[in-house]
């Protein structure tokens, strides 16, 4: 595939009179046309300065980017200002004109690219159709809920056709729902138009709706990057581990009432597993086959299913007979049945 952005060795560092921070260290990554890429990390984790460092908004203290294979800062101002034109973001809250219209939000960048009115205002009304917002091109921003915003704020961001298209929590400030519909509008932009998504977030969740590949941001670092059903099925880091399993909810959240023993007895013990299952492997009782077979009983802490890309995952956290021969036995029985199997009892809280 042909890469459309590719990011080597970039450092940030902020410094003041008082307090240097080294934002990122030695950040590499190559992102493909027509990706969706998504850039996950906690709070605090410097995926925001990496999303910005993309177009320059912040330039890197050093290191490169590259984008459809120009160097930025070898670009003068004219040119990065025209490089940024193929290069859309949006935002967490929005970012929208107040005192202006819809219809005058998405003209706004279309004015300033020198695009007479007429053409403008026939621009952004094709694009309030592809964002399903055409009835409202004379509301204002403060008559919109928050997903209405950011389909406007997308619409706004196509207005020069990008090549790229930035989103920093694009989703954070929405309910699960909204956040679902403007996630599948996303996937349906990439899809039509063949623009390239890079997605900044922290939430898991998001990046198994629709991205195909995932860079795990952690202090500052590149802890992991791959493939999101990849890493999902075998995470290699601490930080990638930490994302899956606590990314939606901490576990005792999300268990019922019926399974708090269970819980406490994940907290004790220091052997649990997480397995995952191939679309194979779900068909087969494996679980009720290795008790059978191993006459040791599981505690399942934790059972769930994840859609990654359209296709459904089962995952479960399993907390393992106290014997070891018979705990171990099981592992590899688990294993020989092809499922992913690691152990999690090192970064469970």
């Amino acid at each position: 595939m042909e890469d459309i952005i590719q990011v080597r060795n970039l450092t940030k560092v902020f410094q003041d009179k008082n307090n240097t921070v080294e934002a990122l260290r030695d950040i590499n990554l190559t992102i493909h046309k027509g990706e969706i890429y998504g850039i996950i990390g906690m709070s605090g984790a410097g995926k925001s300065t990496l999303v910005r460092c993309l177009n320059f908004l912040e330039k890197p203290t050093s290191g490169t980017v590259l984008v459809d294979g120009k160097d930025l800062s070898k670009l003068t101002a004219r040119e990065l200002r025209a490089k940024r034109m193929e290069i859309s973001m949006i935002f967490q809250h929005f970012n929208l004109l107040m005192q202006k219209n819809v219809l005058d939000n998405i003209c706004f960048p279309l004015s300033i690219a020198g695009v007479n009115k007429t053409e403008a205002k026939k621009k952004a009304m094709e694009l309030l159709k592809v964002v399903g917002m055409e009835e409202k091109a004379k509301a204002y921003p403060a008559q919109l809920s928050g997903g209405q915003k950011q389909r406007v704020a997308i619409a706004r961001a196509l207005a020069n056709n990008p090549k790229i298209l930035l989103c920093d929590e694009a989703t954070s400030a929405l309910d699960p729902q909204t956040t679902k519909s403007i996630l599948e509008l996303l996937k349906n932009i990439n899809e039509t138009y063949g623009i390239t998504i890079v997605i900044i977030t922290h939430e898991m969740a998001v990046v198994r709706e629709i991205c195909s590949h995932v860079a795990i941001i952690s202090g500052g670092t590149l802890a992991e990057s791959g493939k999101v059903i990849d890493i999902f099925t075998r995470p290699q880091t601490k930080a990638a581990k930490d994302l899956i399993l606590h990314g939606d909810e901490d576990i005792p959240n999300r268990l019922s009432d019926s399974t708090k023993d269970a819980t406490i007895h994940l907290m004790k013990t220091k052997r649990c597993i997480r397995i995952v299952f191939s679309e194979n492997s779900s068909f087969e009782p494996v679980i009720a086959n290795m008790v059978l077979e191993h006459k040791a009983h599981v505690n399942i802490l934790k059972a769930d299913t994840k859609n990654i890309g359209g296709i459904a995952r089962g995952e479960m956290i399993l907390g393992l007979p106290e014997h070891e021969d018979t705990a171990n036995r099981m592992i590899e029985y688990l294993k020989g049945r092809g499922l992913a199997v690691e152990e999690v009892s090192d970064y469970v809280d």
